[in-house]
């Protein structure tokens, strides 16, 4: 005999549903994730830098004016020491270069050198397309939705990324 589905059952399902869908979205993360871990690596491992670089790169064409080291430590939450040796790295390579702040001849500035990046836009151009298709069957509100979890995303790992820095290492 068939029973009527009780408002019990009905959230249940429901519970049930959105545990299943946590699950798979968990899933899809860490693959997604760990997938973009290792094509960064790829594209590093091709240009011949290391990949902490391919993304710093990434983020100083994205600032809207050049940054100090101290600015870079804080935006890519690297301590300062580690930052400064991502500068050196890519000053080395032709990629930035330190110039004098003029507002403040104490600050150093580190901008990028077009021309090297060149070297570098051009892996990404050569992918984009690949990319872009993946996008282009979402509608605009689904591209809204993937835009905003993508910035939320970024500022709870910003601030996940502080937390770590602050307490004691792990044995």
């Amino acid at each position: 005999m068939l029973r009527r589905a009780t408002s019990w059952d009905v959230v249940r399902m429901a519970t049930n549903r959105r545990a299943k869908l946590y699950e798979d979205l968990s899933m899809a993360s860490r693959r997604y994730l760990a997938s973009y871990v290792l094509f960064n690596q790829a594209i590093a491992d091709h240009l011949g830098l290391h990949p902490t670089d391919v993304q710093f790169l990434s983020l100083l064409t994205a600032a809207p004016a050049p940054l100090t080291v101290k600015e870079i430590a804080e935006m890519t939450s690297l301590t300062t020491g580690s930052a400064t040796r991502l500068v050196d790295r890519l000053e080395r390579g032709g990629y930035v270069e330190r110039t004098p702040d003029r507002a403040d001849r104490r600050r150093v500035l580190v901008t990028s050198v077009p021309d090297r990046l060149d070297r570098v836009t051009a892996v990404w151009d050569d992918l984009g397309e690949s990319w872009q298709a993946l996008l282009d069957d979402h509608t605009d509100e689904e591209l809204e939705v993937i835009t905003r979890h993508m910035t939320r995303a970024h500022d709870l790992s910003h601030a996940q990324m502080r937390s770590l820095r602050s307490k004691p290492k792990a044995d």
